[in-house]
C-alpha cells in the first residue's frame, strides 16, 4: 500500500497540472481522482469501514458499560450514604437516649442516696438515743444499787450498834428459817 501511494505521489508533477483533456493520464486532477478511488477500493477490499465501525461499536459498548457501571456505583454510593446517614441518626438518637437514661439513673441514685442518708441518720439518732437511755437506766440502777448498799450498810451499823450478840444470832436464825420456808 505504501508503494502504491508513493507511485501515485511521483506520477503527477506540478508542471502538468490541469492541462489537456480530463480523462487523460497527463491530467493531475484525473490522476488524483483515480488514486482516491483506488484508495477507497482498497479500504473496502480490506473491509476497513467494517473494522472501523466494529471498533467504534466496541468502543461505544465499552463506554456504555463504563457508564452503566458508574451509574450502578453511584446508586450504590447513594444507598451507602443514605444507610450511613440513617445509622448516624440512629446512633445519635441512641446516644441521646443513653444520656437521658443516665441522667434519670443519676437523679434516682441521688434521691435514693438522700433517702438512705436520712434513714442512716435516723438509725444513728435512734441508736444514740437508745445508748443514752441505756446509760441513763444503768446510771439510775447504779445509783439505786449504791443507795441500797449504803442503806443496808447504815442499817447494819445501826442494828449492830443497838442489838446485842444474842439478839443478832436470833435474827440470823429467824432469817434462815424464813429462807428455808420460802425456798421449800
Amino acid at each position: 500500500m505504501k508503494k502504491l501511494l508513493a507511485l501515485t505521489a511521483v506520477l503527477p508533477a506540478p508542471a502538468l497540472a490541469a492541462t489537456g483533456p480530463f480523462f487523460s493520464l497527463h491530467n493531475t486532477n484525473f490522476i488524483v481522482l483515480l488514486a482516491f478511488l483506488l484508495f477507497i477500493a482498497v479500504l473496502f477490499y480490506f473491509k476497513v469501514p467494517g473494522m472501523l465501525g466494529g471498533m467504534l461499536d466496541k468502543r461505544a459498548e465499552t463506554i456504555q458499560a463504563e457508564l452503566d457501571e458508574a451509574k450502578a456505583l453511584r446508586e450504590e454510593a447513594q444507598t451507602l450514604l443514605a444507610s450511613y446517614e440513617r445509622k448516624q441518626k440512629e446512633v445519635a438518637a441512641q446516644a441521646d437516649r443513653i444520656v437521658a437514661e443516665a441522667k434519670r439513673e443519676a437523679e434516682a441514685a441521688a434521691t435514693q442516696a438522700k433517702e438512705d442518708l436520712k434513714t442512716s441518720i435516723a438509725r444513728r439518732l435512734q441508736a444514740a438515743e437508745d445508748q443514752i437511755a441505756s446509760a441513763e437506766a444503768n446510771a439510775v440502777r447504779e445509783v439505786r444499787d449504791r443507795a441500797v448498799s449504803i442503806a443496808i450498810a447504815a442499817a447494819a451499823d445501826v442494828v449492830a450498834a443497838k442489838t446485842s450478840a444474842a439478839d443478832q444470832n436470833g435474827l440470823i436464825d429467824d432469817a434462815i428459817a424464813q429462807v428455808q420456808a420460802k425456798l421449800h
